[in-house]
């Protein structure tokens, strides 16, 4: 069993989604770091909570009798708090998810933020959250003090105010800002955007390879496959589009959806198909890679895939879109991806389809296909 134990309950928590064999918990040392220190000091009655990056749903269920909103940019993160919500006999009603694009729309009392890998993200939850703060708000930060970094102290102190740091407990920090409402903190920079062969590419904070066109993505570019006139392309793991972008441009024909579990990601494949006029052709959506793909639907799924789920790493991800790919293709279709050499992705592929052709490789990268 995954006991949660904390000054607000015992609480059986998974992490999301379940797969077998995965023993990783569904919470960290700075999540126990936060409710205990959040037990030690109390929340007055109607403090108006936000919880921001809860990743599976510990603070979102501890903290749930003070009906907190609850920021994320991960949709799978949405999923997991609901799921633990369930679990623990929790109202679902009570916790008020948002995304990360959601500016937060009324004055915090408490803020708890737990520090995202992504220092860009940071910036950009920092300047949507301090309009809301006041002099008496309470603002903790937690991680595991090695993702606590320097830049990391500075951005509270710019965007906050004064910032200090807790001991190392259980290799976990608590960071503590006091809101200073006379700083001067600029505007947001966020979202930026590049050039691309002619067209803006838009990229919000939590992007992979933020306001660049990353060399894995590059090549793979170089490599698509051709004749996609009319085909339902799935573009998984969308980022800010540029995949879709190009099909796009070199396939008027083609009915293409871009899918990533960041909202921001979505929002910025969408914008950057609008700006390029393509919206009719392609659409973005929020989702567990293909899992809400129907089957025998598609002609490409084409991908960079991850190979980490926040600080983890691991190949589970990319097994799971294979499968899948497997799934939603219809017979003839093909599966591209690009991804570093050392990943082995070809011995999964022939596991699955039953075949691997290599299109192209280098040094570092490989474009691997497939077909059902």
């Amino acid at each position: 069993m995954d006991i949660l134990e904390v000054p607000q309950g015992q609480f059986d928590l998974r992490r999301y989604p379940q797969r077998d064999g995965n023993t990783l918990r569904a919470w960290d040392a700075a999540d126990e770091l936060v409710l205990g220190h959040l037990g030690e000091i109390g929340l007055v009655a109607d403090a108006r909570v936000l919880v921001v990056n809860d990743s599976f749903g510990a603070l979102s269920v501890a903290l749930a009798d003070a009906s907190p909103a609850v920021m994320s940019d991960s949709y799978l993160s949405h999923l997991g708090i609901a799921a633990n919500l369930e679990r623990n006999r929790r109202e679902a009603g009570l916790v008020r998810l948002q995304s990360s694009l959601d500016d937060p729309s009324e004055p915090i009392d408490v803020l708890v933020v737990k520090v995202p890998k992504s220092l860009a993200l940071l910036e950009d939850q920092l300047h949507r959250i301090r309009p809301q703060l006041h002099e008496g708000t309470v603002v903790l930060g937690a991680a595991m003090a090695r993702h606590i970094h320097s830049s990391t102290l500075e951005l509270f102190e710019q965007l906050i105010g004064p910032t200090t740091t807790s001991r190392a407990t259980k290799k976990a920090r608590l960071i503590f800002a006091k809101p200073d409402t006379a700083l001067d903190v600029g505007a947001n920079p966020f979202p930026t955007s590049y050039d691309h062969s002619g067209r803006r590419v838009v990229s919000h904070a939590n992007v992979f390879s933020q306001g660049r066109l990353d060399v894995g993505t590059r090549y793979l570019l170089q490599h698509l496959p051709e004749d996609l006139d009319g085909a339902d392309v799935v573009d998984v793991g969308c980022g800010s589009g540029v995949i879709g972008l190009t099909v796009a441009r070199a396939h008027p024909g083609a009915n293409i959806m871009m899918i990533d579990e960041s909202f921001m990601a979505v929002a910025s494949a969408q914008a950057t198909m609008e700006l390029a006029g393509f919206d009719e052709q392609a659409t973005a959506v929020a989702g567990d890679g293909l899992t809400e793909v129907g089957d025998d639907s598609v002609d490409l799924v084409v991908s960079n895939p991850p190979f980490h789920e926040d600080h983890s790493i691991g190949d589970a991800v990319a097994w799971q879109m294979f499968n899948d790919a497997h799934r939603v293709l219809r017979v003839g279709g093909e599966l591209r991806i690009v991804g570093n050499q050392h990943l082995g992705y070809h011995v999964k592929l022939r596991r699955i389809f039953g075949n691997c052709n290599t299109i192209a490789s280098n040094p570092k990268f490989v474009v691997l296909s497939a077909r059902r």
